[in-house]
Protein backbone atom coordinates (compact mmCIF):
# COMPACT_ATOMS: atom_id res chain seq x y z
CA UNK A 1 0.00 0.00 0.00
CA UNK A 2 1.21 3.23 -1.35
CA UNK A 3 1.57 6.33 1.12
CA UNK A 4 -1.55 8.92 2.56
CA UNK A 5 -0.17 12.39 3.35
CA UNK A 6 -1.81 14.53 5.44
CA UNK A 7 -0.49 18.21 4.32
CA UNK A 8 -1.30 21.83 6.12
CA UNK A 9 0.80 23.83 7.84
CA UNK A 10 2.29 22.41 11.17
CA UNK A 11 3.00 25.70 12.81
CA UNK A 12 -1.04 26.49 12.82
CA UNK A 13 -2.58 23.08 12.53
CA UNK A 14 -0.81 20.65 13.97
CA UNK A 15 -2.77 19.64 16.50
CA UNK A 16 -5.50 18.78 13.60
CA UNK A 17 -2.98 17.17 10.94
CA UNK A 18 -1.23 14.88 13.98
CA UNK A 19 -5.13 13.70 14.54
CA UNK A 20 -5.94 13.29 10.96
CA UNK A 21 -2.77 11.11 10.61
CA UNK A 22 -3.80 9.01 13.57
CA UNK A 23 -7.34 8.34 12.48
CA UNK A 24 -5.62 7.22 9.30
CA UNK A 25 -2.82 4.63 11.31
CA UNK A 26 -5.94 3.50 13.31
CA UNK A 27 -7.94 3.05 9.63
CA UNK A 28 -4.51 0.59 9.15
CA UNK A 29 -3.54 3.23 6.18
CA UNK A 30 0.15 4.45 6.19
CA UNK A 31 0.34 8.18 6.63
CA UNK A 32 2.41 10.85 6.88
CA UNK A 33 2.37 14.64 7.48
CA UNK A 34 3.69 17.32 5.24
CA UNK A 35 4.47 20.60 6.50
CA UNK A 36 3.66 23.67 4.11
CA UNK A 37 4.10 26.39 6.60
CA UNK A 38 6.47 29.14 5.28
CA UNK A 39 8.00 29.90 8.37
CA UNK A 40 7.43 26.74 10.33
CA UNK A 41 10.36 25.45 12.31
CA UNK A 42 8.27 21.99 13.58
CA UNK A 43 10.27 19.10 13.16
CA UNK A 44 8.72 16.23 14.42
CA UNK A 45 6.20 15.78 10.84
CA UNK A 46 7.46 13.41 8.69
CA UNK A 47 8.70 15.83 5.89
CA UNK A 48 9.17 19.37 6.94
CA UNK A 49 8.41 22.71 5.82
CA UNK A 50 12.63 23.22 5.24
CA UNK A 51 12.51 20.11 3.10
CA UNK A 52 9.87 20.91 0.82
CA UNK A 53 10.95 24.02 0.61
CA UNK A 54 14.30 23.03 -1.35
CA UNK A 55 12.10 21.66 -4.31
CA UNK A 56 11.64 25.56 -5.27
CA UNK A 57 13.22 25.84 -8.57
CA UNK A 58 15.18 28.68 -6.96
CA UNK A 59 15.37 26.73 -4.02
CA UNK A 60 14.51 27.28 -0.51
CA UNK A 61 15.52 30.99 -0.25
CA UNK A 62 12.95 32.04 -2.37
CA UNK A 63 10.59 30.98 0.28
CA UNK A 64 12.55 31.53 3.78
CA UNK A 65 13.44 34.67 2.18
CA UNK A 66 10.49 36.50 1.45
CA UNK A 67 9.51 38.78 3.98
CA UNK A 68 6.03 38.99 2.85
CA UNK A 69 3.68 35.95 3.86
CA UNK A 70 1.20 36.15 1.08
CA UNK A 71 4.18 35.68 -1.43
CA UNK A 72 6.15 33.36 1.30
CA UNK A 73 2.87 31.08 1.19
CA UNK A 74 2.45 31.32 -3.45
CA UNK A 75 6.59 30.17 -3.45
CA UNK A 76 5.61 27.51 -0.76
CA UNK A 77 2.57 26.22 -3.29
CA UNK A 78 5.22 25.93 -5.90
CA UNK A 79 7.62 24.29 -3.59
CA UNK A 80 5.17 21.69 -3.13
CA UNK A 81 4.19 21.13 -6.50
CA UNK A 82 7.39 20.23 -7.68
CA UNK A 83 7.73 18.34 -4.27
CA UNK A 84 4.18 16.04 -5.66
CA UNK A 85 5.95 15.89 -8.99
CA UNK A 86 9.07 14.01 -7.80
CA UNK A 87 7.15 11.50 -5.14
CA UNK A 88 4.03 11.07 -7.37
CA UNK A 89 4.94 7.10 -7.56
CA UNK A 90 4.75 6.52 -3.92
CA UNK A 91 1.64 9.17 -2.91
CA UNK A 92 -1.25 6.71 -2.80
CA UNK A 93 -3.68 9.76 -1.91
CA UNK A 94 -3.90 12.97 -0.19
CA UNK A 95 -5.62 15.24 2.36
CA UNK A 96 -5.33 18.72 2.88
CA UNK A 97 -6.89 20.79 6.40
CA UNK A 98 -7.14 24.84 6.38
CA UNK A 99 -8.76 28.07 5.47
CA UNK A 100 -8.62 29.79 2.47
CA UNK A 101 -4.70 30.25 2.52
CA UNK A 102 -4.10 26.42 3.16
CA UNK A 103 -6.49 25.83 0.60
CA UNK A 104 -4.99 27.75 -1.81
CA UNK A 105 -1.40 26.49 -0.92
CA UNK A 106 -2.48 22.44 -1.22
CA UNK A 107 -4.53 22.19 -3.75
CA UNK A 108 -2.24 22.98 -7.07
CA UNK A 109 -0.13 20.32 -5.43
CA UNK A 110 -2.79 18.15 -5.23
CA UNK A 111 -3.85 18.82 -9.26
CA UNK A 112 -0.54 17.70 -9.77
CA UNK A 113 -1.38 14.06 -9.10
CA UNK A 114 -3.11 12.06 -11.79
CA UNK A 115 -7.28 11.51 -12.07
CA UNK A 116 -7.85 8.61 -9.94
CA UNK A 117 -5.34 8.95 -7.41
CA UNK A 118 -7.87 10.09 -3.89
CA UNK A 119 -7.72 13.72 -3.09
CA UNK A 120 -9.85 15.01 -0.37
CA UNK A 121 -9.55 19.30 1.15
CA UNK A 122 -11.15 20.00 3.84
CA UNK A 123 -11.73 23.20 3.86
CA UNK A 124 -13.67 26.49 5.40
CA UNK A 125 -14.38 27.48 1.40
CA UNK A 126 -15.65 23.94 0.20
CA UNK A 127 -19.41 25.78 0.50
CA UNK A 128 -18.52 28.27 -2.07
CA UNK A 129 -16.70 28.58 -5.03
CA UNK A 130 -14.21 26.12 -5.45
CA UNK A 131 -13.36 26.11 -9.03
CA UNK A 132 -10.35 27.84 -8.65
CA UNK A 133 -9.15 25.49 -6.43
CA UNK A 134 -10.25 22.06 -7.71
CA UNK A 135 -9.80 23.03 -11.44
CA UNK A 136 -10.38 19.72 -14.12
CA UNK A 137 -9.58 17.27 -11.55
CA UNK A 138 -11.05 14.66 -8.75
CA UNK A 139 -10.49 17.03 -6.05
CA UNK A 140 -12.82 16.66 -3.59
CA UNK A 141 -14.13 19.39 -1.08
CA UNK A 142 -15.21 19.20 2.13
CA UNK A 143 -16.46 21.74 4.20
CA UNK A 144 -15.26 21.91 7.28
CA UNK A 145 -18.46 23.36 9.05
CA UNK A 146 -16.30 25.24 12.27
CA UNK A 147 -12.87 27.00 11.08
CA UNK A 148 -9.77 24.28 11.63
CA UNK A 149 -8.56 26.60 14.50
CA UNK A 150 -8.05 23.47 17.52
CA UNK A 151 -10.17 20.02 17.69
CA UNK A 152 -13.90 20.28 19.44
CA UNK A 153 -16.82 17.69 19.07
CA UNK A 154 -17.60 19.17 15.64
CA UNK A 155 -13.88 19.22 14.24
CA UNK A 156 -13.11 15.68 15.29
CA UNK A 157 -16.00 14.15 13.62
CA UNK A 158 -15.40 16.47 10.41
CA UNK A 159 -11.51 15.51 10.01
CA UNK A 160 -12.31 11.95 10.87
CA UNK A 161 -14.80 11.16 8.64
CA UNK A 162 -12.18 12.67 6.41
CA UNK A 163 -9.62 10.30 7.16
CA UNK A 164 -11.79 7.60 6.87
CA UNK A 165 -13.13 8.61 3.53
CA UNK A 166 -9.60 8.16 2.83
CA UNK A 167 -9.20 5.28 4.31
CA UNK A 168 -11.75 3.55 2.53
CA UNK A 169 -10.32 4.19 -0.93
CA UNK A 170 -6.50 3.52 -0.23
CA UNK A 171 -7.91 -0.29 1.47
CA UNK A 172 -10.79 -2.00 -1.18
CA UNK A 173 -9.49 -2.26 -4.24
CA UNK A 174 -11.86 -1.22 -7.56
CA UNK A 175 -12.85 -4.12 -9.35
CA UNK A 176 -10.79 -4.73 -11.96
CA UNK A 177 -10.92 -3.48 -15.62
CA UNK A 178 -11.32 -6.10 -18.78
CA UNK A 179 -8.57 -7.00 -20.49
CA UNK A 180 -8.62 -5.75 -23.61
CA UNK A 181 -9.76 -1.96 -22.86
CA UNK A 182 -11.02 -0.23 -25.34
CA UNK A 183 -9.48 2.75 -27.07
CA UNK A 184 -10.95 6.29 -25.51
CA UNK A 185 -12.72 8.55 -27.49
CA UNK A 186 -13.75 12.15 -25.74
CA UNK A 187 -17.00 13.85 -26.80
CA UNK A 188 -18.31 17.34 -25.42
CA UNK A 189 -21.76 17.61 -24.95
CA UNK A 190 -24.25 20.30 -23.67
CA UNK A 191 -27.99 19.71 -22.72
CA UNK A 192 -28.79 21.05 -26.29
CA UNK A 193 -26.49 18.62 -27.92
CA UNK A 194 -27.61 15.71 -25.76
CA UNK A 195 -29.01 13.64 -28.62
CA UNK A 196 -26.36 14.38 -30.91
CA UNK A 197 -23.94 12.82 -28.44
CA UNK A 198 -25.97 9.77 -27.46
CA UNK A 199 -26.21 8.75 -31.29
CA UNK A 200 -22.84 8.68 -31.41
CA UNK A 201 -22.01 7.03 -28.01
CA UNK A 202 -24.70 4.17 -28.98
CA UNK A 203 -23.04 3.82 -32.37
CA UNK A 204 -19.42 3.37 -30.95
CA UNK A 205 -20.56 0.84 -28.14
CA UNK A 206 -18.96 -2.11 -28.23
CA UNK A 207 -15.76 -0.32 -30.29
CA UNK A 208 -14.83 2.69 -28.48
CA UNK A 209 -14.95 3.72 -24.57
CA UNK A 210 -16.19 7.12 -24.99
CA UNK A 211 -15.95 9.87 -22.49
CA UNK A 212 -18.26 12.58 -22.42
CA UNK A 213 -17.43 16.09 -21.24
CA UNK A 214 -20.58 18.64 -19.90
CA UNK A 215 -19.21 21.70 -21.62
CA UNK A 216 -19.29 23.73 -18.81
CA UNK A 217 -15.96 25.45 -18.53
CA UNK A 218 -13.96 22.70 -16.22
CA UNK A 219 -15.32 20.15 -18.23
CA UNK A 220 -13.71 21.65 -21.55
CA UNK A 221 -10.55 22.14 -19.29
CA UNK A 222 -10.78 18.55 -17.89
CA UNK A 223 -10.90 16.93 -21.52
CA UNK A 224 -7.95 19.16 -22.94
CA UNK A 225 -5.69 17.80 -19.93
CA UNK A 226 -6.42 14.73 -20.61
CA UNK A 227 -5.93 14.90 -24.60
CA UNK A 228 -2.46 16.38 -23.30
CA UNK A 229 -2.05 13.33 -20.96
CA UNK A 230 -2.29 11.09 -23.85
CA UNK A 231 -5.41 9.22 -22.77
CA UNK A 232 -7.52 9.82 -26.28
CA UNK A 233 -7.01 8.61 -29.62
CA UNK A 234 -9.24 11.02 -30.63
CA UNK A 235 -11.70 13.43 -30.02
CA UNK A 236 -15.45 13.95 -30.99
CA UNK A 237 -15.73 17.80 -30.29
CA UNK A 238 -19.47 18.30 -31.36
CA UNK A 239 -19.98 20.88 -28.60
CA UNK A 240 -17.90 23.72 -28.99
CA UNK A 241 -20.27 26.28 -26.89
CA UNK A 242 -17.28 27.18 -24.11
CA UNK A 243 -15.84 29.37 -26.60
CA UNK A 244 -19.22 31.45 -26.61
CA UNK A 245 -18.61 32.49 -22.68
CA UNK A 246 -15.05 32.71 -22.97
CA UNK A 247 -15.43 35.09 -25.79
CA UNK A 248 -18.68 36.88 -24.39
CA UNK A 249 -18.03 36.61 -21.02
CA UNK A 250 -20.46 33.80 -19.74
CA UNK A 251 -19.73 31.78 -16.85
CA UNK A 252 -18.98 28.22 -18.34
CA UNK A 253 -16.05 29.58 -19.78
CA UNK A 254 -13.14 26.75 -20.58
CA UNK A 255 -10.23 29.27 -20.84
CA UNK A 256 -8.06 30.70 -24.16
CA UNK A 257 -6.71 27.13 -24.27
CA UNK A 258 -9.25 25.22 -25.18
CA UNK A 259 -8.72 23.71 -28.87
CA UNK A 260 -5.15 23.88 -27.84
CA UNK A 261 -4.09 20.07 -26.79
CA UNK A 262 -5.39 19.50 -30.04
CA UNK A 263 -2.65 21.29 -31.71
CA UNK A 264 0.29 20.22 -29.31
CA UNK A 265 -0.66 16.26 -29.74
CA UNK A 266 -1.60 16.40 -33.09
CA UNK A 267 -4.69 13.44 -32.34
CA UNK A 268 -7.59 12.96 -35.29
CA UNK A 269 -10.14 15.69 -34.66
CA UNK A 270 -13.77 15.89 -35.64
CA UNK A 271 -15.85 19.24 -34.19
CA UNK A 272 -19.13 21.43 -34.76
CA UNK A 273 -20.40 24.28 -33.69
CA UNK A 274 -22.58 22.91 -30.99
CA UNK A 275 -24.62 25.47 -28.74
CA UNK A 276 -22.79 28.17 -30.03
CA UNK A 277 -25.78 30.16 -30.27
CA UNK A 278 -25.97 30.60 -26.47
CA UNK A 279 -23.81 32.76 -23.73
CA UNK A 280 -24.06 30.63 -20.21
CA UNK A 281 -25.28 32.99 -17.24
CA UNK A 282 -26.57 32.57 -13.55
CA UNK A 283 -29.76 33.80 -12.19
CA UNK A 284 -31.79 36.00 -14.96
CA UNK A 285 -30.43 39.05 -12.25
CA UNK A 286 -27.38 38.21 -12.80
CA UNK A 287 -26.78 38.93 -16.55
CA UNK A 288 -24.84 41.65 -16.67
CA UNK A 289 -26.43 45.32 -17.53
CA UNK A 290 -25.07 45.77 -21.54
CA UNK A 291 -27.15 42.80 -22.25
CA UNK A 292 -30.19 43.12 -20.60
CA UNK A 293 -32.16 44.18 -23.77
CA UNK A 294 -30.72 40.80 -25.88
CA UNK A 295 -32.73 37.50 -26.18
CA UNK A 296 -32.65 36.01 -23.20
CA UNK A 297 -34.15 32.35 -22.17
CA UNK A 298 -34.32 31.06 -18.52
CA UNK A 299 -33.36 27.51 -18.88
CA UNK A 300 -33.89 27.28 -15.14
CA UNK A 301 -33.63 29.25 -11.87
CA UNK A 302 -30.01 29.14 -11.71
CA UNK A 303 -29.26 29.03 -15.57
CA UNK A 304 -30.15 32.45 -18.27
CA UNK A 305 -28.90 31.55 -21.77
CA UNK A 306 -28.09 34.66 -24.50
CA UNK A 307 -28.66 34.50 -28.17
CA UNK A 308 -25.73 35.29 -29.70
CA UNK A 309 -25.70 37.75 -32.18
CA UNK A 310 -24.76 37.79 -36.08
CA UNK A 311 -21.62 40.00 -34.97
CA UNK A 312 -20.55 38.10 -31.86
CA UNK A 313 -20.77 34.58 -34.29
CA UNK A 314 -18.48 35.98 -36.62
CA UNK A 315 -15.97 36.76 -34.10
CA UNK A 316 -16.32 33.09 -32.55
CA UNK A 317 -16.34 31.93 -36.14
CA UNK A 318 -12.83 33.30 -36.70
CA UNK A 319 -11.88 32.45 -33.62
CA UNK A 320 -12.81 28.52 -33.81
CA UNK A 321 -11.02 29.26 -37.32
CA UNK A 322 -7.46 30.15 -35.94
CA UNK A 323 -7.17 27.63 -33.58
CA UNK A 324 -8.03 24.92 -36.20
CA UNK A 325 -5.30 26.42 -38.26
CA UNK A 326 -2.75 25.78 -35.59
CA UNK A 327 -3.47 21.80 -36.15
CA UNK A 328 -1.44 19.80 -37.91
CA UNK A 329 -3.08 16.62 -37.38
CA UNK A 330 -6.41 15.39 -39.35
CA UNK A 331 -9.16 17.44 -38.81
CA UNK A 332 -12.39 17.62 -39.59
CA UNK A 333 -14.67 20.81 -38.72
CA UNK A 334 -19.16 20.22 -39.48
CA UNK A 335 -21.19 22.49 -40.27
CA UNK A 336 -24.85 22.16 -39.23
CA UNK A 337 -26.64 24.35 -41.45
CA UNK A 338 -30.64 23.78 -39.84
CA UNK A 339 -29.06 24.41 -36.06
CA UNK A 340 -26.69 24.42 -33.63
CA UNK A 341 -28.77 23.43 -31.02
CA UNK A 342 -32.05 22.37 -29.62
CA UNK A 343 -33.45 25.44 -29.68
CA UNK A 344 -31.61 26.80 -32.54
CA UNK A 345 -34.20 25.09 -35.20
CA UNK A 346 -37.20 26.57 -37.06
CA UNK A 347 -40.30 27.44 -34.26
CA UNK A 348 -37.89 27.68 -31.49
CA UNK A 349 -36.91 30.28 -29.08
CA UNK A 350 -33.08 30.77 -30.59
CA UNK A 351 -33.61 29.75 -34.02
CA UNK A 352 -31.67 32.90 -35.91
CA UNK A 353 -30.58 32.09 -39.53
CA UNK A 354 -28.76 35.15 -39.76
CA UNK A 355 -26.38 34.69 -36.93
CA UNK A 356 -25.94 31.13 -37.52
CA UNK A 357 -24.92 31.97 -41.42
CA UNK A 358 -22.28 34.92 -40.02
CA UNK A 359 -20.92 31.81 -37.69
CA UNK A 360 -20.73 29.66 -40.89
CA UNK A 361 -19.19 32.22 -43.55
CA UNK A 362 -16.72 32.91 -40.88
CA UNK A 363 -15.39 29.65 -40.68
CA UNK A 364 -15.21 29.35 -43.93
CA UNK A 365 -13.26 32.67 -44.45
CA UNK A 366 -11.30 31.56 -41.90
CA UNK A 367 -10.21 28.12 -41.92
CA UNK A 368 -6.89 27.43 -44.09
CA UNK A 369 -8.69 24.30 -45.57
CA UNK A 370 -5.83 21.24 -46.44
CA UNK A 371 -5.87 17.58 -47.20
CA UNK A 372 -5.81 16.59 -43.53
CA UNK A 373 -7.99 19.91 -42.58
CA UNK A 374 -11.21 20.30 -43.70
CA UNK A 375 -14.35 22.29 -43.27
CA UNK A 376 -18.04 20.16 -44.02
CA UNK A 377 -21.14 21.59 -44.00
CA UNK A 378 -24.67 19.41 -44.29
CA UNK A 379 -27.75 20.06 -44.77
CA UNK A 380 -28.91 19.22 -41.08
CA UNK A 381 -29.61 20.23 -37.28
CA UNK A 382 -26.48 19.63 -35.08
CA UNK A 383 -29.09 16.96 -33.30
CA UNK A 384 -30.26 14.84 -36.33
CA UNK A 385 -29.39 11.47 -36.92
CA UNK A 386 -28.24 12.28 -40.05
CA UNK A 387 -25.11 15.06 -38.89
CA UNK A 388 -24.44 12.61 -35.56
CA UNK A 389 -23.65 9.90 -38.72
CA UNK A 390 -21.49 12.23 -40.13
CA UNK A 391 -19.74 13.09 -37.52
CA UNK A 392 -18.91 9.09 -36.34
CA UNK A 393 -18.27 8.55 -40.10
CA UNK A 394 -15.61 10.92 -40.82
CA UNK A 395 -14.29 10.44 -37.25
CA UNK A 396 -13.52 6.26 -38.47
CA UNK A 397 -11.84 8.04 -41.61
CA UNK A 398 -9.29 9.68 -40.03
CA UNK A 399 -8.57 8.16 -36.30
Amino acid sequence: MKTTYVVGTADTKGEELKYVKDVLKMAGVDAQIVDLGPISQDTSVDVTAAKVATFHPRGADAVHKETDRGQAVTAMSVAFEAWVDAHVADIGAMIGLGGSGNTALVTPGMRKLPIGVPKVMVSTVASGNVAPYVGPNDIAMMYSVVDIAGLNSISRKVLGNAACFIAGAMKFNLPTPPENELPNVGLTMFGVTTPCVNYISDKFKGKYECFVFHATGTGGQTMEKLTDSGRFIGLIDSTTTEVADLLMGGVMSAGEDRLGSVARTKIPYVGSCGALDMVNFGALETVPEKYKNRKLHVHNAQVTLMRTSPEENKLMGEWIGHKLNACDGEVRFLIPEKGVSIIDVEGMPFHDPEADKALFDALERTVKQTEKRKLIRLPYAINDPEFSEALCQHFLEIV
